[in-house]
């Protein structure tokens, strides 16, 4: 047997010479502790992009294995954290002296939160699709968290248009009539004739993402989502009751929105929390009337920060 192996990489000139911004491996499956503000530590299961650039123009490649057992020691050793995540950083370039001075990484991953019902006190889990973003940059650091929250939006136009078919159906049924009984309007609108219209509403997505300050250890990934929920006010729902479905119509009767208006609740809410260096966030109204989306995108509008 061979007392050594060959190592292509490191003793292989490339073909043809060129530096490369970004040289490693991505959809890499690993279950990973996290540490999450305000939640116990827990396990999850994520996909992870790790690179480093590949500044030697000469050099054959980049060592892959090294950026793989770095998370997984990270993985059956540590908790992820923002430090941790910062070592990541760091160890990636340390494992590839002189021939890279950036590294990425991306965790993502499906973060389970249990939430309560609007009425009845119920309980069930909701699923937010989450990325950790970590990039270093010739000693430059830049650690994001992005979420996607699920909404109901109410459309402001078809509701006026639904009120405008009622009212025209209310002088039709009584416009004969001298005194109108306030009894026979009450069971009248308990009547698919008294509701003639109703507002069309679609199932909506607010993607956000947000630069993290380096005074935080923890990731504030239920803060975000509670801060996303409270200013759009119609979160879609786990466990619900009729009590509950009640309610939740009346919530979106009251939070009538076009994708302008949930763009700026989630824009004005974000520029109050100091803990986010930047943000950037898209609306995905999932239309109802129409065969394509209504799209709003903003960001917190700082030099040199996120672009719309």
């Amino acid at each position: 047997m061979p007392t050594s192996m060959p190592d292509i990489a490191n003793h292989t000139t490339a073909q043809t010479e060129g530096a490369l911004d970004w040289v490693g491996m991505s959809k890499i499956e690993m279950p990973i502790m996290l540490a999450s503000k305000g939640e116990n530590d827990r396990m999850v299961s994520t996909h992870i992009d790790a690179f480093v650039n590949l500044k030697d123009p000469q050099a054959k490649g980049i060592h892959m294995s090294r950026l793989y057992l770095i998370l997984d020691e990270l993985s059956t050793s540590n908790t992820l954290s923002y430090q941790t995540l910062v070592s990541v950083l760091d160890s990636f370039v340390s494992s590839h002296d002189d021939l890279s001075d950036q590294a990425k990484v991306e965790f993502n991953f499906e973060y389970h939160l249990r939430r309560k019902s609007l009425i009845s006190g119920k309980e069930g889990w909701k699923a937010y699709p989450v990325k950790l973003t970590g990039l270093l940059n010739q000693g430059k650091l830049t650690i994001e968290l992005s979420v996607e929250v699920r909404y109901s939006s109410t459309c402001p136009c078809s509701a006026a248009l639904s009120r405008q078919l009622i009212q025209q159906a209310f002088q039709q049924k009584f416009s004969g009539s001298e005194q109108v009984a306030l009894n026979d309007v009450h069971e009248w609108l308990g009547t698919s004739e008294g509701i003639v219209a109703t507002p069309h509403s679609q199932r909506s997505i607010a993607e956000v993402k947000v630069k993290l300050n380096n005074s935080l250890n923890e990731f504030p990934i239920t803060e975000l989502v509670n801060l996303l929920e409270d200013a759009l006010q119609t979160p879609v729902q786990a466990a619900v009751k009729r009590e509950d479905e009640q309610e939740f119509a009346r919530l979106n009767g009251q939070n009538l929105m076009f994708c302008e208006d949930a763009a700026r609740r989630v824009q004005h809410c974000l520029n109050q929390n100091e803990q986010y260096d930047d943000f950037w966030l898209r609306i995905n109204h999932l239309e109802s009337l129409h065969a394509h989306d209504a799209v709003s995108i903003t960001t917190k509008g700082i030099s040199g920060g996120y672009q719309p």
